[in-house]
């Protein structure tokens, strides 16, 4: 088997083998393959697109190229969920208890924070004390025992993917839907869920701009999960603006607490409950939609979720008095109000602004060395659709620095005023098959 007849076979939009697909993801990642060949090839991909059988068949090559994670001693049905990131998207830190403690075991993998888009890990490791760094087999006994765990992300897992990630960062290749789908499921797969839920973002602050190609990638990633055995529901949900208010660490860590006890903010806390549904029908603890938003409703109200949530941070060696006592949580040195400009209506937020301006305070890593400052951020008063008075607080920026002027006029040229404004939608589509 060569590769350039395997390059020639897809440029022309044939349909790969199996055989062919694995040779590929084995020899590159073992480094027979050059990057120049696999770069003509993931072009090729780009062009001529994948079947709905390739895009399998790669996803779990990738799985196979290194280390998974085996969850089988976990009792029950084990749900995973991937979000394709955003700006103050806290959904983790509120999902994770809250469908706990309906019994649903959570074993959960995550990542750090690049650029504007913020990490759960990050968030997790805000708390004082808290562990990410456990060893697997405690890991395991953990989420039999509490139904709840949460790890930092494998080194080795799907290593195809890490290496095809980085040539295709630097090929223009990485707006494709085979490529983009089959990465995001082989590192779910790898990771060891039994049934995956996707959040598919769409808008500023997402990779996926527009709702067409939302759903598209969300398809994509529903039929690969289908085709490999697993269990997959996904939705397309708005990011133009921030989920919630609080963009930063220890902001949306507050947040996430005020969510679990019921009061957190409208959008985050509907975004939760849709996609906590779906992990509750996955896990075979409800038998329909609306019975497991039911039974969320519950045990957020009844305060079971916020013990479910005290008890994981108290057994990974955080500080559990964060959760009555948020002032615990690391404090910035200054709260700078920035008032609206106008009168009127907030029409639009630039949610990837508002990202890097608290990217730039320090929220988060311009690149994978930067060191997070977990008490900075931004705090918004009001989203889109919301009326404000001219002179009325916009938002306020946490920072620990006082000369904040750039960012200033940076989140003024994010923030659109004007006299009509309305509400945007925060849940486009449902997709579950």
């Amino acid at each position: 088997m060569r590769m350039v007849d395997i390059i020639a076979k897809k440029r022309d939009g044939h349909e790969l083998t199996t055989a062919e697909i694995e040779f590929f993801v084995k020899q590159y990642t073992d480094g027979h393959i050059p990057d120049y060949q696999a770069s003509a090839f993931l072009m090729a991909i780009y062009f001529q697109n994948m079947t709905e059988r390739e895009r399998a068949d790669l996803t779990m090559a990738m799985v196979n190229s290194g280390e998974t994670v085996d969850l089988s001693a976990i009792e029950g049905i084990k749900v995973d969920k991937h979000s394709t990131g955003g700006v103050g998207d806290t959904t983790t830190l509120v999902l994770a208890p809250l469908v706990a403690a309906l019994d649903v075991p959570v074993a959960k993998m995550s990542g750090r924070g690049l650029g504007h888009t913020g990490g759960t890990i990050d968030k997790f490791e805000t708390i004082p004390g808290f562990k990410v760094e456990i060893d697997i087999e405690d890991f395991i006994q953990q989420v039999n025992r509490d139904k709840v765990a949460i790890i930092g992300q494998s080194g080795n897992l799907a290593p195809a993917d890490k290496k095809l990630y980085a040539l295709r960062d630097v090929t223009a290749t990485v707006n494709s839907i085979p490529l983009i789908a089959s990465s995001i499921m082989s590192k779910k797969i790898a990771a060891g869920a039994d049934a995956i839920v996707l959040d598919v973002k769409t808008g500023a602050g997402a990779f996926m701009k527009t709702q067409a190609e939302a759903e598209e990638l969300a398809h994509a990633m529903v039929k690969i999960g289908h085709n490999v055995g697993r269990r997959t529901m996904a939705i397309i949900s708005d990011m133009s603006q921030p989920l919630g208010y609080a963009v930063g660490n220890a902001l949306e860590v507050k947040e996430a607490i005020d969510t679990l006890k019921g009061h957190g903010p409208r959008d985050l806390h509907e975004l939760v409950l849709t996609l906590g549904s779906q992990m509750v029908v996955l896990a075979g603890k409800a038998a329909t939609l609306e019975q497991a938003r039911e039974k969320l409703l519950e045990v957020m109200h009844n305060g079971k979720a916020i013990e479910k949530f005290k008890e994981l941070v108290a057994k990974q060696g955080g500080d559990s008095r964060v959760i009555d006592e948020p002032e615990r949580l690391p404090q910035a040195t200054y709260q700078i109000a920035l008032p609206a400009k106008r009168s009127g209506f907030v029409t639009s937020m630039i949610a990837d602004e508002i990202g890097i301006a608290a990217m730039q305070l320090g929220a988060g890593r311009a690149t994978k060395d930067d060191v997070v400052d977990f008490a900075v951020g931004i705090v918004l008063h009001k989203k889109v659709g919301d009326a404000i008075a001219e002179g009325e607080s916009l938002l306020t920026i946490h920072s620990n620095r006082a000369d904040v002027d750039a960012i200033k006029q940076k989140l003024y040229d994010s923030i659109v005023i004007a006299e009509q404004g309305a509400a945007q939608q925060l849940i486009h589509k449902v997709i579950t098959e």
